[in-house]
């Protein structure tokens, strides 16, 4: 065979190593041999796994010219590996052509594998051991195991690239022993004497083999399997070689179904089955059943025990069918019987597929007993006889007839309605019904009209009541508080009449209980009750506080206390005292620590302070207001009329010229300065006899002449009357001073002019 005249030299050689991330160099150089020079074509065929794996969308190419004998620059290529780059052997293919220069000893292909390596591998140094595996695989191209076959053989190349004999040991960590077997083979390297080979020993600087066969246990599940394989070195213990094995156990669907008929006969027990399943796949199967008539109307019901079952690869499961067969009549009543016909299905819920068909199944539904005839005979004629029973009813109905009457209570209080309840049986008979009502005053029955039906006031609600009539059985009717208005004071009786067609009365009853006439009582709302009210004294100063007492019994009942007031003249105060309660609880701040609770629901307040009045006499009312809407009070008068004097009043002051003596002289034509100052109130103050009425404060300024008064006199006095009144007086003397003495007159006397002296 004639050489080629293209040499190619690929560094690295055959199988290039890597890891995620990272870029590998592949490096070519060609050689010429020829005799010619020669344009030389370099590019790169691979699959889609590769394609993915580099990045190449495109084919890679170079294009060089080479004189002979003469080799080419080297040239680069770089392969990519992605960071996400799943572990695995890829295989490409480099393609050298000359297709005008050397076209019959081209195209010549040069086989390649990239292999990525595991992250935990160990950095693989120029001498250490290296492995490989053939065939290759990856994620995207798995070695098929055949169903067919028993095992998966694959051959691990070892090389020893170190200058020491060593020896190899495989393993696979991550399958079972049951999954895998390691055969080494012999070399001669072995000592003597051995009986298994358990490593494989290589020479420095050369490889060898050993046989990994895979035979996955026959429950396995059907996908893709990636187990690593591990290189031990007994030379470099510490060197991690791992690489992965991408298997693919194709998926197996065989499920095998049989039933048994246990029971195909029924009268009243339902037809059984039983379904045997076996799981000849390598799928789990979830599966559930179902029944399918084959007749057209599915006369049966039925019940698998269980409904669903989970079957495993290699694994075998029973479930029970029963059929019964419905509805009751369409059992044959004669004949041989009833064939009900119907089919089983099988469904997965992954929706895998299912081979095997069940078979067609019947059973059939015997006939009725003979008894059971005469008995259907009998009923029948009872049939006919109560046909005939019903007509004579309705052509003779049963009159309507009062079972029940009575009012819902006997003792009311005033303000509570009184309601009544009865029942009247076969109450469409019913026309009116009448309800006379007997007490202290006439008053007007009333009259509910039964021709179209129950009342409206009787059978209506509103949206937060019930009706208080109410239809039990059709024919019942059972009424229940019925409103009468009857709400005052009073002992009353009740008379409940029904009427048929035209007044024909059909009933009477008065209201009662057993066999004793029933009246309803009324009586008087209880209020809160003053059961005593006083002062604590019948005189005051004006200006000092009234204390207040009470005691009001009822306590619970008291919503509000009220205190007037009348003078002797009859005029009311301006406003009431009012003082708060909460069903007895003390509301109003100003009587938390003078009211208290004593038995008997008393309630008693002292000493309750009401504002000075001015002066007279006064007579206090106290009323009591319940809280329960009674429109009757309690009120009670103080037991005598209190009196308030009016306040003491004095003269503080009275002076004349600012003295107060009694006696006073007075020179003719000055001014006299009288002040004053009275303390007190409601009170008249007066000088005289020359200014009158003035201020109780004051003063005035008079010319003392002759005409001057001998005596002025200061009167104060209470205007109610009730003080004493109060004076205070001066006696006056005028005195006329003398005339003026003349003065004498003294003679002026010139003064003399210096004389002015001579020089």
């Amino acid at each position: 065979m004639q050489a080629s005249p293209l040499q190619i030299i690929v560094k690295p050689s055959g199988l290039q190593l890597g890891r995620s991330g990272e870029t590998i160099e592949l490096y070519i150089v060609i050689f010429n041999r020829g005799n010619q020079s020669a344009v030389i074509n370099l590019t790169f065929l691979y699959g889609d796994e590769f394609k993915n794996l580099t990045g190449w969308s495109s084919p890679p190419q170079a294009s060089l010219a080479i004189d002979p004998q003469q080799a080419s620059d080297e040239i680069k290529f770089d392969l990519p590996i992605p960071v996400d780059a799943l572990p695995g052997t890829y295989d490409y293919t480099l393609v050298v052509d000359a297709p005008v220069h050397y076209p019959e000893d081209t195209p010549i292909n040069v086989p390649l594998q990239l292999k990525v390596l595991l992250q935990e591998q160990t950095v693989v140094r120029v001498n250490d051991p290296t492995f490989s595996i053939k065939p290759s695989s990856n994620a995207n191209k798995p070695l098929l195991f055949n169903a067919n076959e028993s095992s998966l053989p694959v051959q691990v190349i070892v090389e020893n690239r170190t200058n020491r004999v060593d020896r190899f040991r495989l393993t696979c960590p991550d399958l079972d022993e049951d999954w895998f077997t390691i055969t080494y083979p012999t070399t001669g390297v072995e000592g003597l004497g051995l009986s298994e080979v358990t490593a494989l020993g290589l020479n420095p600087n050369s490889q060898g083999q050993i046989l990994l066969t895979f035979h996955p246990p026959g429950d396995t599940l059907a996908g893709i399997y990636s187990p690593t394989i591990r290189l031990y070195s007994e030379n470099s213990p510490d060197l991690v070689l791992l690489d992965l094995v991408y298997i693919q156990i194709p998926t197996i669907y065989r499920l095998d179904a049989n039933i048994q008929t246990l029971l195909a006969q029924v009268s009243r027990s339902p037809a059984k089955y039983e379904l045997s399943l076996a799981n000849q796949g390598n799928v789990v199967r979830q599966l559930t059943f179902n029944l399918v008539s084959r007749d057209e109307e599915q006369l049966f019901t039925y019940q698998f025990q269980p409904n669903e079952i989970r079957l495993l690869p290699t694994k075998n499961s029973i479930t029970n069918l029963l059929v019964k067969p419905k509805p009751w009549w369409r059992r044959p009543w004669l004949g041989g019987g009833l064939v009900i016909n119907f089919q089983v299905n099988i469904q997965d819920e992954e929706n895998f597929p299912i081979s095997n068909t069940l078979p067609q199944l019947s059973f059939v539904w015997k006939p009725r007993p003979l008894w059971q005839l005469l008995l259907l005979i009998l009923i029948g004629l009872g049939l006919l006889g109560g046909i005939g029973l019903i007509v004579w009813k309705l052509l003779h109905p049963d009159p309507a007839k009062l079972e029940d009457f009575a009012p819902n209570s006997s003792q009311l209080v005033e303000g509570e309605e009184v309601t009544l309840e009865w029942k009247v049986e076969n109450y469409p008979q019913l026309k009116r019904l009448e309800l006379n009502i007997k007490g202290q005053q006439p008053i007007e029955p009333k009259i509910y009209d039964f021709s179209n039906g129950i009342p409206d006031e009787l059978g209506k609600s509103d949206a937060n009541t019930t009706p208080p009539c109410v239809v039990q059985q059709r024919k019942e009717l059972i009424c229940n508080n019925v409103k009468t208005g009857i709400k005052a004071q009073g002992k009353y009786n009740f008379e409940l009449k029904g009427f048929y067609r035209q007044g024909t009365p059909l009933f009477s009853r008065l209201a009662q209980t057993e066999a004793q006439p029933f009246q309803v009582e009324i009586t008087e709302k209880p209020i809160a009750q003053v059961l005593d009210f006083k002062t604590d004294k019948t005189q005051y100063r004006k200006g000092d506080p009234i204390n207040l007492s009470w005691k009001v019994g009822n306590s619970l009942l008291l919503r509000e206390v009220r205190i007037t007031g009348n003078s002797e003249d009859g005029t009311l105060l301006s406003q009431p005292f009012i003082y708060k309660f909460n069903q007895g609880a003390i509301a109003d701040p100003k009587l938390q620590n003078q009211c208290k609770e004593i038995e008997n629901q008393q309630l008693q307040c002292n000493n309750i302070s009401i504002p000075a009045l001015k002066a007279g006499k006064y007579t206090f009312i106290i009323t009591a207001l319940s809280n329960n809407g009674s429109n009757k009070n309690s009120a009670k008068k103080t037991e005598s009329a209190i009196e308030i004097l009016p306040k003491p009043f004095r003269i503080i002051s009275f002076t004349i010229n600012g003295s107060d003596q009694p006696n006073q002289e007075l020179k003719e034509g000055t001014t006299a300065t009288l002040s004053w100052r009275v303390e007190g109130e409601d009170i008249e103050v007066k000088l005289d006899p020359i200014i009158g009425n003035v201020q109780p404060v004051g003063s005035e300024q008079l010319l003392v002449n002759q005409a001057f008064p001998s005596q002025i006199k200061l009167q104060v006095t209470d205007k109610s009357g009730k003080q004493p009144p109060q004076e205070k007086a001066f006696a006056i003397a005028v005195i006329t001073p003398p005339p003026p003495t003349p003065t004498p007159t003294i003679p002026v006397v010139p003064e003399a002019t210096p004389a002015i002296p001579r020089f």
